[in-house]
């Protein structure tokens, strides 16, 4: 099991209090040992894909829709000789019955049919195979994201495109715990856990660090110093300076994630929602 000291140094340059926490959920709940094998769905741009081979000889395997990202991931993570796949969720190329995990992270809200991709995620599943989910709380909190908080509160409608999509940023749904559990039993999961963590965060947080900051990252707007520091994939560099402006505003970002906790009450609004799904032996 990967040590939570492990875990708090992979994501020391991370900005999104919520990325923190469902780093902390997906190694609690997908143990990497050297002959598991693993499916990241989406991988994105690798981020989870770099932490895995970091702390472990497993095979991991990267599978995403967008060639545009799969091409990001390479040139992150390319030294790493992680397989990464071009692969459509709903129509999976592997076999049944192939995986010990499969990760399915800020994906579900994204696809029309989830209980469609999730059936995927269960047919390539060995039995008693994990499945560890996150997604988007539909009743997440006001400062996470206050222009579609007011937008759903006066006028019943969101931004889900641009530099003010926030919480919503090209997702089809966000869940309930209720939605989320049903959809994972529709599709054949026995539910071992459920999760919603990320309650107080920094005003604006997710306009910040994606509407700005990763866009001024990726297009290499920043010294390189700050870049450094801003990085996912780099946090054994980052030394941790006051006068990085970075560390300055990574400080702030923890003060505020200070009281979270790694699962609040059901009645506390919350960015995340999380399952831990288990396909059974029969």
């Amino acid at each position: 099991m990967v040590d939570i000291k492990t875990i708090q140094h992979m994501t020391r340059n991370e900005a999104d209090m919520a990325f923190k926490k469902r780093v902390q959920t997906i190694f609690e709940w997908v143990n990497p040992t050297d002959d598991s094998m693993i499916l990241d769905i989406p991988c994105g741009r690798g981020f989870y894909l770099n932490m895995f081979r970091y702390v472990s000889n497993c095979t991991i395997i990267g599978a995403e829709l967008e060639w545009a990202v799969i091409k990001k991931a390479q040139a992150n993570i390319g030294h790493l000789n992680v397989p990464l796949h071009n692969a459509n969720i709903y129509q999976l190329p592997y076999a049944d019955n192939t995986f010990d995990a499969v990760i399915l992270s800020e994906i579900l809200e994204h696809i029309d049919d989830d209980v469609a991709g999730l059936k995927e995620a269960h047919r390539v599943l060995k039995p008693g195979g994990i499945v560890a989910i996150t997604v988007p709380n539909a009743n997440y909190p006001f400062w996470w994201d206050p222009i579609n908080k007011t937008l759903e509160t006066l006028f019943n409608t969101h931004i889900q495109h641009g530099v003010f999509a926030g919480i919503w940023a090209n997702h089809v749904r966000l869940y309930t715990r209720t939605e989320l559990r049903n959809s994972a039993e529709a599709a054949g999961f026995n539910v071992e856990e459920e999760r919603a963590f990320t309650h107080h965060s920094f005003p604006f947080i997710h306009n910040l660090v994606y509407g700005i900051g990763m866009l001024l990252l990726e297009a290499g707007a920043l010294p390189a110093n700050m870049a450094q520091a801003a990085n996912r994939l780099t946090f054994d560099e980052n030394k941790g300076s006051l006068f990085n402006p970075i560390n300055i505003g990574l400080k702030i970002f923890n003060y505020f994630d200070r009281h979270n906790r790694i699962n609040e009450p059901p009645e506390r609004t919350t960015v995340n929602l999380a399952l831990k799904g288990r396909k059974p032996h029969v």
